[in-house]
């Protein structure tokens, strides 16, 4: 009997692996723009933890009032960052935080998310929580608590 070696893969079988990589890479690329888009958006709720904290005690001191201004809220006007355009009590809206992002993020720039104070009664008053009322930017790069 003739003995036969073998001497690597054939065609088809390396069209195939790369049939399948090329199918992996369609799936992840798309996946992983999302995952750096939403990491990039958390540098901004991380930039409105000070502000949150000065709206909060603002309260606190005058309620039932709310600060109409970083300066009312004891906080620097300009928070900024290579992400985050602007960190701003909303002057309107007594209490909300209003934050927006710059383009680098990678959507258009002045996308935002309005963070609205909520007042506790009760056995917990003087504690304020947090939601997420709005802006414009899409649900599926917000943190999974402001969807």
């Amino acid at each position: 009997m003739k003995r036969q070696l073998q001497r690597g893969f054939t065609l088809i079988e390396l069209m195939i692996v790369v049939a399948i990589i090329g199918i992996l890479a369609a799936i992840a690329i798309p996946q992983y723009q999302d995952y750096t888009i939403r990491a990039r958006v958390t540098e901004g709720f991380n930039l409105a933890g000070a502000v949150k904290t000065g709206v909060a005690e603002y309260y606190n001191t005058n309620s039932p009032n709310w600060p109409t201004s970083n300066t009312l809220a004891g906080v620097a006007d300009s928070i900024t960052s290579k992400y985050v355009t602007s960190v701003l009590v909303d002057n309107t809206n007594p209490g909300q935080i209003v934050i927006t992002y710059s383009a680098s993020i990678g959507l258009t720039g002045g996308q935002q998310v309005i963070l609205s104070p909520i007042a506790s009664s009760g056995a917990s008053a003087g504690a304020v929580d947090w939601a997420c009322t709005g802006g414009n930017l899409s649900g599926k790069y917000r943190p999974a608590n402001c969807r």
